[in-house]
């Protein structure tokens, strides 16, 4: 039987984790990985590292060590697809072939949609975690700052990593009280969103916390401008299109993210940019033998690395299916995760599914920040994702 040629776009988290998966199943598959960059990070810790407490070092590796034995690595990007030939092309002119494509190539940020930023970002106290270019630049702004306004932002779009904006506005919040500087300094969300979190449980604990705290929040308001020279932020209420100016001292910022645009103008995509795929099996509405999953897919769910985790078993029992003409019995049901660091030495960790219903792994409330839950985050999760998860082993 003729090998089957599986074609993976995208060398991340879930890329490496669906050719791990496929390999340890299947030796005599053709797997590539089309990936353009020479490092692959652990971004989930980079909400540590702003806040001053993991080594940005360790969250990169070279790209070449963690492509699976068997699979081979095509450094490249796409440029277009052209699912009804079975085949993409690549940025540098390549055509390749497939019998079977797997999309997972994130997202992209959109820094110039917010007028000022590119020229405002990563110094003057303006950072984001976001970037591994501007996340030392979130720890300079906080220990840094000696008195005013330390406002956080939450954008219109859908994010990587939903919880990743509170979670340092939380340590932040925690820095200043622990250097005595609390009651100088007023920290403020300015949030896109309607509220604080969608899943009801953990949305009731944070909205106490940050009550009970201090903490000032301005839901449906959406950052549009940054004014470095004033150090001004400009905000637009989502309902009324209000304008409302506010002065900062530091100015975490997460930037609006959309699907890239070689996917969103390609005829993988759904209308709102993402690879349109069912949502239970993965597999591509209209292209059967095209699966996604990741930031990259319209699954209604955080896109997280917990997400990942969950979809890649069920993408490669449905992707070997398919290549056994066999039904696609696999089902992902929209498990998610979002750990939510509360302060140093404290983590809540909410998982639920599609429904918003809670998800938990621990036999304790898991709305309650907790040191066990720090540890998880700091120590054991990393271990997990380099040594099991990129394996294919979890």
């Amino acid at each position: 039987m003729r090998t089957q040629r599986i074609v993976i776009v995208g060398g991340g988290s879930g890329g490496i984790t669906v050719a791990a998966r496929l390999l340890r199943a299947d030796r005599t598959l053709g797997v590539t990985v089309i990936e353009p960059s020479e490092k692959h990070y652990y971004q989930p810790a980079w909400t540590l590292v702003g806040a001053g407490t993991f080594d940005k070092a360790k969250t990169e590796r070279p790209e070449a060590s963690l492509i699976p034995r068997g699979a081979e690595w095509l450094r490249d990007s796409v440029a277009e697809f052209q699912p009804e030939q079975n085949r993409l092309t690549t940025s540098s002119g390549q055509s390749v072939e497939y019998d079977a494509l797997v999309v997972a190539a994130g997202l992209q940020i959109d820094w110039g949609k917010i007028k000022g930023l590119k020229d405002a970002i990563g110094h003057g106290g303006v950072c984001s975690n976001y970037s591994i270019d501007y996340v030392d630049s979130t720890w300079q702004a906080i220990r840094g700052l000696r008195e005013g306004n330390a406002l956080f932002t939450i954008p219109t779009t859908v994010i990587k990593c939903g919880g990743a904006p509170q979670k340092i506005m939380y340590l932040a919040e925690d820095y200043f009280r622990r250097q005595g500087i609390r009651d100088k300094c007023n920290v403020i969300l300015y949030s896109a969103a309607a509220s604080i979190f969608a899943v009801k449980k953990y949305r009731d604990a944070l909205e106490s916390i940050i009550k009970e705290r201090g903490i000032q929040t301005h839901f449906k308001h959406n950052l549009i401008e940054v004014c470095p020279e004033t150090k001004e932020a400009v905000f637009e209420n989502v309902d009324t299109h209000e304008r409302v100016t506010q002065t900062y001292s530091m100015l975490h910022i997460t930037p609006p993210m959309s699907a890239p645009d070689f996917i969103k103008h390609s005829p993988l995509a759904a209308e709102s940019g993402w690879v349109d795929v069912d949502q239970y099996t993965l597999q591509h509405h209209r292209f059967p033998n095209v699966f996604a999953l990741g930031d990259s897919a319209n699954l209604p769910t955080s896109k997280t690395g917990a997400a990942i985790r969950k979809q890649a078993p069920v993408l490669v029992a449905n992707l070997r299916s398919l290549i056994a003409n066999q039904p696609l019995e696999a089902k992902y049901k929209g498990y998610t995760s979002c750990p939510i660091v509360t302060s140093y030495g404290q983590m809540m960790l909410a998982e639920f599914d599609y429904e918003l219903n809670p998800q938990e792994t621990f036999p304790f409330n898991q709305a309650k920040g907790r040191w066990s839950m720090w540890i998880l985050k700091k120590y054991v999760l990393p271990l997990l994702y380099w040594y099991g998860m990129l394996r294919g082993k979890a």
